[in-house]
């Protein structure tokens, strides 16, 4: 034994205990109702402290039943189980069944493609040699017809691009003509101002005043 410093006593810890089956019947006994019994009180404890749903089943050598459950029928537990059980072989069986769609999906995919590159390559003229006559025959007349979409194409970009031109010329040709109407009506607008001014300027011979002649006959009225 330990005494420690505050006057606590410690029991020393016992050895491991070996896992395998005791021998002797009495001790086996014991230890199995010793065991039990503590099992089932930490069955307990975590179903209160934890809020958990356990069950408990044991069976002693003998074939004597033991049992606990936090609810109110240790059947509910097991039927509880049961279902989750189901659920999960379900889950199990549909996860391998899509793993195998996919394994196939990977598969036809990879054929698919070995075969659109060896067409491919047939195409860009390469490993001709094992083609029969039919088969040339079918990869020239894939040609033609890859040719002449690439000619439309071609053709309808150099339409559109004309036609585009054609509504830039438009659009310019419109402005140009407004520019010239505003160049033409500047030169009448400033040939009116140049006349009015000159009108201004021209003496019209009109005095204010005595004429001249009744100055000279009255000087002293002035």
């Amino acid at each position: 034994m330990i005494v420690t410093s505050v006057g606590r006593i410690l029991t020393m810890a016992r050895g491991k205990v070996q896992m395998r089956r005791i021998e002797n019947t009495a001790s086996r006994q014991v230890t199995f109702s010793k065991r039990r019994s503590g099992l089932l009180k930490k069955a307990y404890e975590l179903s209160v402290l934890c809020d958990a749903e356990v069950g408990v089943i044991i069976f002693s050598q003998k074939g004597r039943l033991y049992e606990f459950s936090s609810s109110s029928e240790i059947q509910n537990t097991i039927d509880r189980y049961r279902r989750s059980s189901n659920d999960a072989d379900t889950y199990k069986a549909n996860m391998e069944q899509y793993l195998l769609h996919l394994k196939q999906e990977t598969t036809d995919m990879e054929r698919k493609i070995e075969l659109l590159e060896v067409s491919l390559r047939k195409l860009s003229g390469q490993c001709l040699g094992s083609c029969s006559t039919d088969e040339i025959q079918m990869i020239g007349d894939q040609l033609e017809r890859s040719l002449g979409g690439i000619r439309a194409r071609k053709a309808q970009l150099f339409n559109d691009k004309i036609q585009q031109l054609q509504e830039k010329e438009r659009s310019l040709k419109e402005e140009n003509a407004k520019l010239l109407a505003k160049s033409t009506a500047y030169p009448r607008v400033a040939a009116i101002d140049s006349q009015s001014s000159r009108s201004e300027d021209v003496e019209t011979g009109l005095s204010i005043g005595l004429p001249e002649s009744l100055i000279r006959h009255h000087p002293a009225q002035v």
